[in-house]
């Protein structure tokens, strides 16, 4: 600012001193002043074009221009030389010292900016941009948390997509009369701050929406087929609607399932017999990880530590259970196991 400022003075100071006729009237002051602030603001409005271009484009407008008045020179004194008599000479002047330079300067930028020379080519700036697509933050995901250690760790970066009608439902979660949902909705607060802090990721808040439909999951869908995003989720319900519409989907448990270390039928665990299942004599234990472990005829060593065999794995898009049977009934005997 105190340099712009700088500027307009020193414009207005040599205005004055190089275009008032020195008679000492105000008229001719006002219009060398006038003079002068017209050439600042040229320079400031040329400053404001030019604070969004690349080096590349600046340079390659540069030598455009440079060449395109050289070959208007060249070409205005040959046609000097060979029509001498020719009245029409000043005018195609004229139009090869406006011509040449301007084409010089448009294709001059263009060349620059497809090779890319001294900035990113347009193809690999085109690429890098898809590599690292927009994407869009549901509710429930913003709720659970994990996406924000996730951006921590580096696995998601890039641009995050915060729809407008998602904060109002953060918000409204969050002045909730139910203790639980009120502490739901400022932990999504909590978490959407703490991902607007991390250095490598964008949060851009938009006020896009749809009136006219009342589902908020429909209206992500419809945002994320208009901004060609991906919606990243951990409602398997929203998954598979995105899906059918042909939206890509980043889902937080099915990362998180197939990341879960790999159990085997036929390996030995030892677990907590938590709570009875549903099938007669079964009992229900939990890996570290929540995995759910339903063993046959544990209902009476529930609240204790036994060993078990496990016999399959089931895996489904909801999480992974595993079906096991207790080591001591298994001794002796074949256990039978069955994969997925």
């Amino acid at each position: 600012m105190v340099l712009r400022a700088t500027l307009v003075v020193l414009c207005i100071v040599l205005g004055v001193a190089l275009f008032s006729d020195g008679s000492g009237q105000a008229g001719g002051w006002i219009w060398a002043a006038a003079m002068g602030l017209l050439v600042a603001a040229v320079a400031l409005g040329i400053e404001y074009v030019l604070r969004e271009a690349k080096p590349g484009w600046l340079l390659g407008g540069v030598a455009g221009l440079t060449g395109g008045l050289l070959l208007a020179g060249i070409a205005s004194w040959a046609v000097a030389v060979t029509l001498p008599g020719f009245e029409a000479v000043p005018v195609l002047g004229f139009l090869l010292l406006t011509g040449f330079p301007y084409l010089g300067l448009i294709y001059g930028i263009k060349i620059f900016a497809a090779t890319g020379i001294l900035g990113q080519s347009e193809t690999s700036a085109t690429s890098a941009h898809a590599s690292v697509s927009n994407k869009i933050l549901d509710t429930s995901v913003i709720i659970d948390g994990r996406v924000a250690d996730l951006c921590e760790t580096g696995f998601l970066e890039g641009t995050f997509i915060l729809p407008q009608f998602i904060l109002n439902e953060l918000q409204h979660i969050a002045d909730s009369s139910d203790t639980l949902k009120r502490g739901r909705g400022r932990r999504g607060l909590d978490v959407l701050g703490k991902i607007q802090k991390m250095v490598d990721i964008e949060v851009q808040i938009i006020e896009e929406d749809f009136p006219h439909i009342k589902e908020v999951d429909s209206k992500i869908v419809m945002l994320a087929k208009k901004m060609n995003a991906k919606v990243i989720t951990n409602d398997l319900n929203l998954s598979k609607v995105a899906e059918l519409q042909g939206v890509r989907v980043l889902n937080i448990n099915e990362l998180c399932n197939a990341l879960k270390p790999v159990v085997l039928p036929g390996e030995q665990l030892r677990v907590f017999v938590l709570k009875e299942g549903k099938e007669v004599g079964q009992g229900v234990a939990y890996l570290d990880d929540g995995t759910m472990i339903v063993v046959d005829n544990a209902k009476r060593f529930i609240g204790s530590n036994v060993n078990v065999v496990v016999t399959s794995v089931l895996q489904t898009q909801a999480g992974r259970m595993i079906f096991a049977r207790l080591k001591e009934e298994t001794e002796g005997q074949e256990v039978p196991v069955a994969k997925n």
